[in-house]
């Protein structure tokens, strides 16, 4: 419980702004689950724990894996080992070298391709907004040996993210 605590932390403080902690630290579990319908299948949230991001606040304990949060504003659900991909960005460790999975379902809010650790845009570092998707993370060389890798990649189509780096991972866009 520790290190998922730690890495939900990690999370928080990299990719969620201030202003938008406050947004998702008021969200009541109706609230929260309201904006998760529709970011990963029913069958995922159904069993999921629920988290509040900007204070780590679990509203309901999950049975099947998967957490299901607000981040910013845009919801998502991870499997463990997607938490340990996280864990591993956001303290800049190795990432596992296995198989996990992050439903976006709803989109992002825009990131750099290139950047993993890029906090806003900038004329160079080739910023996307893929809407809604799937990532595969870890262990992605093995199978992703074709599809592009690009720094402005089809947002439309798969693609690499973070193309090079320890952190590139596959992005399925689903529209």
């Amino acid at each position: 419980m520790r290190y998922f605590l730690y890495s939900l932390f990690l999370v928080i403080v990299f990719f969620n702004p201030p202003a938008a902690r406050a947004n998702d630290a008021a969200m009541s579990s109706e609230d929260l689950m309201a904006s998760l319908n529709g970011a990963a299948p029913a069958s995922v949230i159904k069993d999921a724990t629920l988290m509040t991001m900007a204070d780590m606040k679990v509203l309901r304990k999950g049975t099947n894996g998967w957490t299901c949060m607000v981040n910013g504003g845009v919801p998502m659900c991870v499997d463990e080992v997607g938490l340990e991909w996280v864990h591993a960005l956001m303290s800049k460790s190795p990432p596992p070298e296995k198989i996990g999975l992050i439903y976006m379902l709803k989109g992002d809010a825009g990131v750099s391709n290139t950047d993993p650790f890029a906090k806003a845009e900038t004329p160079d570092n080739n910023w996307v907004k893929t809407g809604p998707h799937l990532m595969i993370v870890g262990g992605v060389k093995a199978v992703a040996p074709g599809l592009p890798r690009e720094a402005k990649p089809d947002e439309t189509a798969p693609y690499v993210m973070w193309p090079g780096t320890p952190y590139e991972h596959l992005m399925l866009p689903t529209d």
